[in-house]
């Protein structure tokens, strides 16, 4: 077993439950034109969306671009969220950069009183092993809060990497983006009973049951961020085993959305916020370096969502 202590495992315990429950929201964050902060509008569509249950929030993550916060943007973002779970779900909020950085974003979200955070690759740098476990337990030691770690892009733990994390007594579990089964596999035959896996795919449903062929059924969804209906729907056909429904969502939503997706870096977050856009959601735009999709992706996307909500039942509400 892990050897949690009581109020870690109280949080690995929620956790679980909401993995097996919904799917993981990673709410996107509210901009005005002019680029600045609008809580607000935030806090109106976080409210629609956990009025969806998902199995947990995950605020100013990725989908949230956590990089382009600053410090009291961040700690606004993360006080509505909880104020808004209001205890529903857990909530784990993103932090990143060097350890020294992190720990001031993990200090702030202890503040506002979420229930564990998610480590987010550092910045630039490639490391070794001894130093992505090293950044852990420098974070580890500056937050009593459970921590999830995030490998993407220049993290990536072996088995023994992983091992030696899941040794840090806060170290709850590892979110995975690399998408390879093999090594992921390794990890989850290495980890500890207890340990938490996070299916971090970009458009994860894509991989869904890929993932859950070695261990880790749990993912996150950024469909969810603009279309609760289809990403609940996929949830739920998955779980009960209808392969219909999910061959039919994959093919006719989720692959075009990928392809679209896969066009222009910056694409799984801007596309995103735009979709949620064209559903009337406050969410405003991008901030850079991401840009917003020109006219014809625009159009696609639309006809893109049109049909994922028809699939679904779902008739898209046009914007005022």
């Amino acid at each position: 077993m892990t050897g949690f202590s009581a109020e870690v495992e109280s949080v690995v315990a929620r956790l679980r439950d909401g993995m097996a429950g919904g799917v993981l929201s990673f709410p996107l964050t509210s901009f005005r034109d002019d680029g600045g902060l609008d809580l607000e509008s935030y806090r109106a569509y976080l409210t629609a969306q956990l009025a969806t249950a998902p199995g947990a929030v995950f605020p100013a993550c990725g989908t949230g671009e956590f990089s382009a916060l600053d410090e009291d943007e961040y700690r606004a973002v993360v006080e509505a969220t909880v104020e808004i779970a209001d205890g529903r779900m857990p909530v784990v909020a993103g932090i990143g950069y060097g350890w020294g950085q992190a720990l001031r974003f993990a200090r702030t979200a202890e503040e506002a009183g979420v229930d564990a955070l998610l480590v987010l690759p550092h910045y630039l740098v490639e490391a070794p092993q001894d130093g992505l476990v090293e950044q852990l337990r420098r974070i580890a030691a500056g937050t009593r809060l459970p921590l999830i770690a995030y490998q993407r892009g220049p993290v990536a733990f072996t088995p023994e990497g992983l091992r030696r994390i899941a040794e840090i007594p806060t170290v709850i579990g590892l979110k995975d983006g690399h998408s390879d089964l093999d090594r992921l596999q390794r990890l989850t035959l290495a980890a500890p009973d207890g340990f938490l896996f996070f299916n971090g795919a970009a458009t994860a449903e894509i991989q869904a049951r890929a993932y859950a062929t070695v261990g880790v059924p749990a993912y996150s969804s950024a469909v969810h961020a603009f279309a609760p209906e289809i990403a609940n729907a996929f949830f739920a056909a998955l779980r009960d085993g209808d392969d219909a429904t999910v061959h039919k969502l994959l093919g006719d939503f989720y692959v075009p959305l990928a392809e679209l997706r896969d066009r222009v870096p910056g694409y799984a977050v801007s596309l995103v916020k735009a979709a949620a856009r064209l559903r009337g959601l406050p969410v405003g735009p991008v901030r850079a370096p991401l840009t917003d999709p020109g006219p014809a992706d625009l159009a696609e996307l639309e006809k893109i969502l049109d049909h994922g909500l028809d699939l679904v039942g779902t008739v898209r509400r046009r914007p005022a």
